[in-house]
């Protein structure tokens, strides 16, 4: 099990990379009712009952969460471990519910608040550290509807709602927009960026983590990993749920696609270095020994000084993979980890010795990690 200084080490890196917090990992039981120990912004966070569509009080703007809240609220759970961590989670499918693996950690059990009344214990039977996701299981069906993953990937400007238990506050909803997509966010795994991750001004607190982030039809666009910084938090997307959540649920574990190379960006000055014609691609700078891409991929031979500064020359440079363009290493990392999987042998456009040439690579599986 993770220890309380491992945690807080987490915590720190989101707080440094993404300048908010972790807002899953709350150890605060929820105020009684007369008394307030946690700041609550009503124009933001609040709690909204059940209200007939037909209300005429309900302004335009209030009755589009409203229903959202209504369509999202009993399938999204308060999730707490032994230990006193705490977070949200929502219903996958008819027995299974996601969260966070920061909020669950390595316990084996957690007890999932479905509402006011209604508390039952789960079995933790997967985890993933590295895209920070695991499942909790149920061991009987519940009476709600699960929630269903997007399609699509959202667009910059989507109206959103986070539903959760910030603070242990069972069924808070906040609202706000999709203000960034493909970010690459910290996972509780110190060797791996989450890819593809959505960032939202929505407000999010400790313990929302592990919830929803839902547009306005209540479909889930990512999971909340991390936010409390300057209206910026960060969800996993869609895609990488629908990748990782079903091998947590037949396996417990998820084999992450691995490459292994050491790449940068072909700038201008690379490609002055390397004499590309253009600044296209990911340079390999170096490939391990023992890695998936060691005698496929070539790494760089050596460095020469342009304008005064050190460049790596003489490696592959990688412009596209199964014909999608690479023009980042973080694109690069995102397209591994979207679509390929350990074993399969992708076709690989390099520029190579002055030519363009097309190379077999077959992928890995990034090596186990010790927690």
């Amino acid at each position: 099990m993770p220890t309380e200084s491992t945690r807080r080490t987490f915590l720190g890196a989101l707080a440094a990379a993404a300048t908010g917090s972790v807002a899953g990992c709350s150890n605060n039981s929820p105020p009684s009712r007369n008394e307030t120990r946690y700041p609550v912004n009503q124009s933001h966070e609040t709690t909204l009952p059940a209200r007939d569509a037909s209300d005429s009080t309900v302004s335009d703007s209030e009755s589009v969460y409203t229903r959202v809240y209504r369509k999202t609220s009993d399938a999204v759970a308060l999730i707490r471990t032994p230990d006193g961590s705490q977070g949200s989670g929502f219903l996958y499918d008819a027995t299974h519910f996601v969260t966070n693996y920061h909020v669950v950690g390595e316990a084996d059990r957690a007890s999932v608040q479905l509402n006011e009344t209604t508390s039952r214990i789960g079995r933790v039977v997967g985890r993933d550290p590295r895209s920070d996701l695991a499942v909790v299981e149920l061991g009987s069906t519940t009476q709600t509807d699960p929630l269903s993953l997007i399609e699509s990937e959202p667009t910059i400007g989507t109206r959103v709602a986070v539903v959760g238990s910030p603070y242990g506050l069972r069924g808070s909803l906040t609202s706000g927009i999709v203000s960034g997509i493909d970010r690459q966010v910290p996972s509780p795994a110190g060797d791996y960026q989450i890819p593809n991750a959505i960032q939202t001004d929505a407000p999010v607190n400790p313990g929302n983590s592990g919830g929803p982030l839902v547009d306005l039809s209540g479909r889930v666009l990512g999971v909340v990993n991390s936010g409390g910084g300057d209206n910026i938090a960060f969800a996993i997307s869609a895609s990488l749920v629908r990748r990782v959540v079903p091998a947590l649920i037949e396996d417990g574990e998820y084999d992450h696609p691995y490459l292994g190379a050491q790449t940068t960006s072909v700038t201008e000055l690379v490609a002055r270095a390397n004499e590309f014609p253009n600044p296209k691609g990911v340079l390999v700078v170096d490939v391990p020994s023992g890695a998936p891409a060691e005698g496929q991929l070539r790494p760089c031979t050596g460095v020469r000084r342009v304008e005064g500064f050190r460049v790596p020359v003489g490696g592959d440079a990688v412009l596209a993979i199964d014909g999608e363009a690479v023009r980042t290493p973080k694109a690069l990392h995102a397209y591994l980890a979207l679509n390929a999987s350990p074993g399969e042998t992708l076709s690989v456009r390099v520029r190579r010795d002055g030519s363009i040439t097309t190379v077999p690579v077959e992928i890995g599986e990034r090596p186990e990690l010790v927690v």
